[in-house]
């Protein structure tokens, strides 16, 4: 790659209805310039590598329309789309991030065209620099901890007593009724209790620890109630050990469970620095 922070940088973007989506930010070098030829971005559309002050930016091609503010905003909404967009992003990060240390930049971001990305570089260029350094050798471990009061009541279920008739079946569904919450506190209060122990281990390891909002809805990836939604920069070194003590911690209590994920490139803690070139809100 022959630019740098006086280079001349193509502008593709220019006449062509194209903006430039930025995936990762890394050191100038091989790694990330040879990763650029072999391996597609959003849409299949080729990646190429875009210098600056040092640094490297995987950069690739996307329609203007698709990706102005409004059209992300459409993207965002259809849960289809947003989902092979994530999983294009993630592949770009994820090969970056095997081949040398990156700062994954935020899902969607989007520069009007490749001089914008440059000047990026050498603005932020210190900041970029030192975050790195920090990074270096490092992985991201996710830890989500869930709270599942049905699957408690089936694991410790009994065989369903006689129901009384007349007014013996009245208070005897009103008991039956306050037993089921006391459990139902009883394992909320047990998934706190397990995401606090776990908190404790992994930052007797962990450099860094990010708190997420715990997830919902359609971004809840399995049953129960998310409790706790957290992420640590671990050593490469004791990834390994802390995910298998981690996943253990969850054994032996009925209706609570514990995912951890990873090893990840470290999106929870690359991303306040680059919040400038941050993906949302359109092309900058």
């Amino acid at each position: 790659m022959n630019t740098g922070p006086n280079a001349t940088v193509g502008v593709p973007g220019e006449g062509t209805g194209e903006l430039s989506y930025v995936y990762a930010v890394g050191r100038e070098g091989p790694a990330l310039d040879g990763l650029a030829a072999r391996l597609p971005g959003v849409d299949g559309r080729p990646l190429r590598p875009v210098g600056g002050g040092g640094l490297c930016a995987l950069v690739s091609p996307v329609p203007a329309d698709t990706f102005s503010e409004r059209g992300l905003t459409a993207q965002m909404e259809d849960l289809d789309r947003l989902e092979a967009v994530a999983r294009a992003h993630h592949a770009v990060v994820d090969a970056a991030f095997a081949e040398t240390s990156v700062l994954p930049m935020r899902l969607a971001t989007v520069y009007l065209d490749d001089t914008r990305v440059a000047d990026m570089l050498v603005r932020q260029r210190s900041e970029f620099q030192e975050l790195l350094g920090r990074l270096e050798g490092h992985v991201e471990l996710g830890v989500k901890v869930y709270a599942d009061p049905r699957t408690a009541a089936v694991t410790a279920s009994a065989p369903a007593a006689a129901t009384p008739s007349g007014g013996g079946a009245g208070r005897a569904y009103l008991r039956q009724r306050q037993a089921q919450q006391r459990d139902s506190q009883d394992v909320y209060r047990a998934a706190s209790d397990l995401a606090a122990r776990a908190a404790r281990l992994a930052e007797g390891v962990a450099a860094s620890r990010a708190v997420h909002r715990p997830q919902q809805g359609q971004l809840a990836a399995r049953a129960g109630v998310n409790v706790a939604n957290e992420a640590y920069l671990v050593p490469r070194e004791h990834t390994a050990q802390l995910h298998r003590d981690l996943s253990a911690l969850a054994e032996g209590t009925p209706g609570v469970a514990i995912e951890v994920t990873g090893p990840w490139a470290p999106y929870s803690f690359a991303t306040a620095v680059v919040a400038e070139g941050a993906g949302g809100g359109g092309p900058r």
